[in-house]
């Protein structure tokens, strides 16, 4: 079984109220703040289990949301947070 951070992939993608829920193809299981991500945390429930996987499971899509996140980036903890608070 490979472990690898860059060869991470989504098998399955859910939510409950506080949080963003991933299966890894290798048995891993994530779990992530919601409030790491706006529009998801603003997003119904229902738009949130309107996903695509992309990439083989490299990537999660949510076109209703226009929303991309790449699953190795969420094992180095880059989420959306971080990318609206970077310093100029």
């Amino acid at each position: 079984m490979n472990f690898s951070v860059n060869s991470a992939k989504a098998q399955k993608v859910w939510s409950d109220s506080e949080n963003l829920w991933l299966l890894l193809t290798d048995g891993r299981q994530l779990s992530i703040p919601l409030a790491f991500f706006p529009r998801l945390n603003e997003a119904p429930l229902e738009l949130i289990d309107d996903y695509e996987l992309s990439g083989g499971g490299l990537g999660i899509h949510w076109e209703s949301l226009d929303e991309d996140l790449y699953v190795p980036n969420l094992l180095l903890g880059i989420t959306d947070i971080n990318r609206l608070h970077k310093p100029a």
